[in-house]
């Protein structure tokens, strides 16, 4: 009882629901790891007696939430009668008394709370709006894996001139309003006998972007150094042409080599100089922490537990002194981050430029991998010796393991929440809005002991109070909407507790059933979500025209996957369709593919979502999924280029001139849909 006790004290749960009439019981092994992570010895005396001294002697957590509706939040309520209050505004160096009744602006504050016996204890306010800010009109968009959309310009996979291209293209051409691309993250530098992680839900650092996506020409200084055009064309052809995989190691290792040269050869000039200056002051440590990482990884390998223990702390002398012998490496890795962050701005003001009311969508990655560079700089903020998962569900039996880090509650609210507010204010920089993956993550997480199966983890719950104040201020601050992906199993309240915040939550049409009638028939589009991005699909799904034709059942079995028969899949897409057509969705002949991958994004223009979805291989038929869990070297997940129905890889200038293309973004230009609203039109 008394470690039950104990793990509730500090958040970390002592049972689970896989479904509404099960409960689960954590293991005492769980519980006790979890809380070992959290720096708490279980079994050490007394240990439960301090917990609750601890939380008795102090008037208000290490961070506290005032929302600016003018609502009284239970922590000020708590407070002593005669206790006094005082604050350093945020930016401020002196505190100052403070009158509750007249609330702060918005932004993280200090606050010193003077008890009547003379003690005092101080915590970080977060001030922050009721609400994300939420699109004034209905739009439609793209789904973008950026790596898979390849021009005849590209050296082998998508990159961010690509990106701009496709915006601009279709926004003007079909009024689309956003593109959501997949983590643009830096991802873990490739070992000398191995190569990089292909998926971009595994980085290295969320804080920065990933220079492969560079488009190396259009780097100022490209110009002055020996073209590499015979090489990348190679590079792309192999994958347009002769049917090759993306081969990101490839495509890295030619623009690092050019991008070695233009760094060492050619200078800046006075005012690219300025501005890589200004860069570099406004992103301090935590560049400096990101390119030393990236220094020492080509020393001492990519996973910085197996660097010399000294180099293992970033703040070590050893860590200072390698960092100075290694300047011009630091100072290579960060002229890399700048330049990808000078064409990301790029590409979201052309898309803006172009009409598009929103104009990029970024997607967060729900964590980072372990050996990188985020859980090197921040080790102190991760829960050591722990990864995030799922548990076992209706799903997948034997849960899940991501092979990610969790953040400690602890010390994100010891901090102010700082390294989560600065991943969000790096990210909102050049976006329309954020996807933010896995989004119960804010309130809690399956915490795994490294070594052990999911079965053996227990969920750890956060503030989710101050993590959605934390992502609320800095989407206002920005003007960023934000969209949860709230796929699967889901916490009683959180759908709830999200929508009243303004964050969006995320509907694919093949799970939208009314799961408590008989048959769980299709739920009907005029009962759906407004705040949502309605899709038919996403990267860890089938493609429309694979759903359609049972290719995606054809694919599982082929590998050994559980799946649903190919008659039980033939059922439910028959059923869908019936639908469609009673609804007077569906025409031309029985079986016309395209026409029913219209007639689903016609359904989905039915919906009162704020936010439509399409998945951009669905323009050309593509029938492969981009990323197939569960598989690992069985499927070549995250390194598929977008293709057509016949499995031939396809260009941007190919999607463009697509009939096919054409005829299902035209879906969304009939008279009787809403188009975007102005570029500017937004409300809160």
């Amino acid at each position: 009882m008394s470690l039950a006790r104990l793990a509730e004290l500090y958040g970390v749960a002592t049972s689970y629901s896989p479904s509404p009439d099960s409960t689960v019981r954590a293991s005492d092994a769980a519980l006790t790891a979890a809380l070992a992570a959290l720096g708490v010895a279980a079994d050490a005396p007394g240990a439960l007696a301090a917990r609750e001294a601890e939380l008795a002697d102090r008037p208000v957590p290490p961070t506290v939430v005032l929302w600016s509706d003018g609502s009284t939040p239970d922590w000020l309520r708590a407070l002593p009668d005669r206790a006094r209050l005082a604050l350093r505004p945020e930016g401020a160096r002196e505190f100052t008394a403070w009158d509750p009744a007249v609330p702060p602006p918005p932004g993280v504050h200090r606050l010193r709370v003077e008890e009547p016996d003379g003690s005092g204890t101080e915590a970080h306010l977060v001030v922050a709006p009721p609400a994300a800010p939420l699109p004034a009109g209905r739009s439609h968009g793209l789904l973008v894996q950026l790596y898979s959309l390849l021009s005849t310009r590209s050296w082998g996979m998508g990159d961010l001139a690509d990106l701009a291209d496709l915006a601009s293209w279709s926004a003007r051409t079909h009024g689309v309003g956003f593109l959501q691309v997949n983590p643009l993250h830096a991802a873990v530098p490739a070992a000398p006998d191995g190569a990089m992680d292909p998926s971009p839900y595994r980085p290295s650092s969320r804080r920065f972007p990933d220079p492969v996506h560079l488009r190396i020409e259009d780097i100022p200084e490209y110009a002055h150094v020996p073209g590499r055009d015979r090489e990348a064309a190679a590079l792309r052809e192999a994958v347009l042409r002769k049917g090759e995989l993306i081969d990101r190691d490839a495509v890295w290792a030619l623009k690092r080599e050019v991008l070695e040269t233009l760094v060492r050869d050619v200078p800046l000039t006075p005012g690219r100089r300025a501005a890589y200056c200004d860069y570099l002051a406004e992103q301090g440590t935590a560049l400096e922490d990101h390119a030393t990482y990236q220094a020492l990884a080509e020393r001492h390998g990519p996973d910085w537990h197996t660097w010399p223990a000294a180099l293992r702390d970033p703040r070590s002398p050893e860590t200072a002194r390698a960092r100075r012998d290694a300047m011009d490496r630091v100072d290579f890795h960060s002229r890399l981050a700048w330049l990808t962050d000078t064409q990301l701005a790029a590409a979201q003001h052309t898309a803006r430029e172009a009409g598009m009311p929103i104009g990029l969508v970024h997607d967060l990655a729900v964590g980072v991998h372990p050996g990188g560079a985020d859980a090197w700089a921040q080790r102190d903020v991760f829960a050591q010796g722990m990864s995030v998962g799922a548990p076992p569900d209706a799903f997948n039996a034997r849960g899940q393991d991501w092979g990610l880090p969790p953040w400690r509650p602890d010390r994100l609210a010891e901090t102010g929440y700082a390294p989560f507010r600065a991943l969000l204010h790096d990210l909102m920089r050049h976006a329309g809005a954020v996807r933010i993956d896995h989004v119960m993550g804010l309130f809690r997480l399956w915490w795994i002991p490294e070594g052990e199966a999911p079965t053996a983890g227990c969920y750890v719950h956060y503030d989710a109070e101050a993590m959605l104040a934390v992502l609320l201020l800095e989407a206002s601050r920005t003007g960023t909407y934000v969209i949860g992906e709230d796929l699967g199993t889901v916490e009683p309240g959180v759908r709830e507790t999200l929508h009243a915040r303004g964050v969006l939550g995320t509907s694919v049409l093949w799970f939208e059933r009314d799961w408590d009638a008989p048959g769980a028939p299709p739920v009907p589009a005029e009962r759906w979500r407004t705040d949502c991005v309605a899709t038919a699909t996403t990267h860890d799904l089938p493609s429309t025209a694979a759903r359609l034709t049972g290719d995606d059942v054809r694919l599982r079995e082929r590998l050994g996957l559980s799946t649903a028969t190919p008659a039980e899949a033939a059922a439910e897409v028959a059923e869908w369709l019936g639908l469609f057509a009673r609804l007077g969705l569906l025409a031309g002949a029985p079986g016309d593919e395209e026409e029913s991958v219209r007639a689903v994004h016609r359904f989905l223009l039915r919906t009162p979502a704020r936010m439509t979805g399409i998945w951009l291989p669905d323009l050309v038929g593509d029938r492969r999924p981009q990323n197939l869990p569960g598989t690992w070297d069985e499927y070549p997940n995250w390194r598929l280029p977008v293709a057509d129905a016949d499995g031939r890889p396809v260009t941007l200038e190919d999607i463009a001139a697509s009939p096919r293309a054409h005829a299902l973004l035209s879906v969304f230009r009939a008279p009787d849909v809403p188009l975007t609203g102005p570029p500017d039109a937004r409300t809160v």
